[in-house]
């Protein structure tokens, strides 16, 4: 690469006001270093994009833009975490060669940072993962369902990659790509995999959260879970067909076995049998439904075709 990338790193904020000041004084000593070291070009930028935050998140993000090398971006709204992460990446995509996403806790390792720009500007990738090496700091909870998770979405034959969540680094064509992708239903984790340009990863050890609130509780996290199973996947669909195969088949063998009964004069089973069967079977057509539902809501979102976001205004020096 002839000359030093412009690089922009972005990171989603709401109700961020403990940790901003922390996170940017770290941010911009990395970038002065990486400035330095002749790594990234001086017109490199943080980008805060403040996603409806209700405390003091945007007050700040003005007051760092005065420094010069924070841009503010603010929506209109709470728009949610992927959204805020597209509205971040199309605000830069003009001016940064290449730009990073990471979550304001910074609870994933900013050292692998210049890693990560050197497998761009040296290797020539489009898309390096930061991976998780394990999962130490999280709960035994959390640990267990985010690799079932995982584990799950590659049964459903989903690209993902294990342990990475949106740290990562994108080149401008492919950030293009990705803002080609027009879901509503936005599940990053799933979509960048499928951009298919050439690709590194960068592992490192992830950090406890310092200050703040996680912005994942479980209900948040359930719900992410679910987009991305329905967004990417219509085995769920698949699978309520084959249960309805099966239940068939146990009605026809049910049937035999009453009709046997009958003739040989024997008594069939009785009423508690009979109620356990119809709660059992009544509780699957309602799973079934709910399944088919999840996919009609999902199509129902994406043919009115709203705007994701809406941004209010950009602050750069």
């Amino acid at each position: 690469m002839d000359k030093l990338p412009v690089l922009a790193i972005i990171s989603p904020c709401y109700n961020e006001e403990e940790v901003l000041p922390s996170t940017t004084q770290r941010l911009v000593a990395l970038l002065d270093d990486m400035v330095q070291r002749g790594q990234v070009a001086q017109e490199s930028r943080i980008v805060y994009v403040d996603d409806g935050s209700r405390d003091r998140t945007w007050e700040l993000i003005e007051q760092y833009t005065q420094g010069g090398k924070v841009v503010g971006v603010k929506l209109a709204g709470n728009s949610g975490h992927q959204n805020a992460l597209m509205a971040g990446m199309q605000s830069v995509v003009d001016w940064a060669d290449a730009q990073i996403t990471i979550d304001a806790d910074l609870q994933d390792d900013i050292a692998v940072i210049p890693a990560m720009v050197r497998d761009y500007a040296q290797e020539g990738c489009d898309i390096v993962y930061g991976v998780r090496r394990e999962r130490k700091t999280d709960t035994w909870f959390k640990r267990t369902t985010a690799q079932g998770f995982y584990k799950f979405m590659h049964h459903l034959g989903v690209k993902t990659v294990y342990n990475h969540a949106d740290f990562r680094l994108m080149s401008r064509r492919a950030t293009r790509q990705l803002l080609n992708y027009r879901e509503r239903n936005l599940f990053l984790r799933g979509i960048v995999p499928l951009i298919g340009y050439k690709t590194a990863m960068e592992y490192y050890d992830r950090a406890e959260r310092t200050a703040g609130e996680s912005k994942y509780p479980l209900s948040k996290m359930l719900n992410f879970a679910i987009d991305g199973i329905t967004s990417f996947s219509i085995r769920p669909v698949r699978l309520v067909l084959g249960l309805g195969g099966v239940f068939m088949l146990i009605a026809l063998v049910m049937l035999v076995y009453v009709l046997v009964s009958y003739f040989s004069g024997r008594a069939v089973s009785g009423w508690a049998s009979m109620i356990l069967s119809i709660w059992f079977v009544g509780g699957c057509v309602l799973v079934g439904l709910g399944i088919v539902g999840e996919y009609i809501g999902k199509i129902y979102i994406e043919v009115k075709d709203r705007p994701r976001y809406n941004i209010e205004k950009i602050i750069k020096k």
